[in-house]
């Protein structure tokens, strides 16, 4: 089964993702703040990173490039409402997707599935 580690400060919005992806059959572990992220990288094999850019202690893309020291293979997916604002700051983030909000559960949904549908046809990319 495929782990989706959910890094969102929203409580409505971390329940409403986790409970979306879990219905169409993803095993999703969600925390609220990056900080609460790492110990889990570090100890646990998650496939997806999904993270929420603009948090407070450790914003998403600070989450991302350590996440990527710690488990270069995960893949990572932003979720943001300031995708503009925060990539253009000239920080480097890790290759990744980025999803402005607000979208539909359906995309979120159809990209997480996307990504694993190419892992699943060609092996690990």
């Amino acid at each position: 089964m495929i782990r989706i580690l959910l890094a969102e400060d929203d409580d409505s919005m971390r329940l409403y993702l986790a409970r979306a992806l879990e219905r169409v059959g993803y095993e999703v572990v969600a925390v609220d703040r990056g900080t609460a992220a790492l110990p889990l990288i570090e100890r646990e094999r998650f496939d997806l990173l999904l993270t929420d850019i603009v948090m407070p202690e450790l914003d998403g893309i600070e989450l991302a490039q350590q996440a990527a020291t710690i488990a270069p293979d995960m893949r990572v997916m932003f979720i943001t409402g300031f995708a503009a604002v925060a990539l253009k700051a000239g920080r480097r983030a890790p290759e990744a997707k980025v999803l402005s909000k607000p979208f539909h559960l359906k995309d979120l949904v159809m990209e997480v599935d996307r990504m694993f549908q190419t892992e699943d046809q060609h092996g690990r990319l």
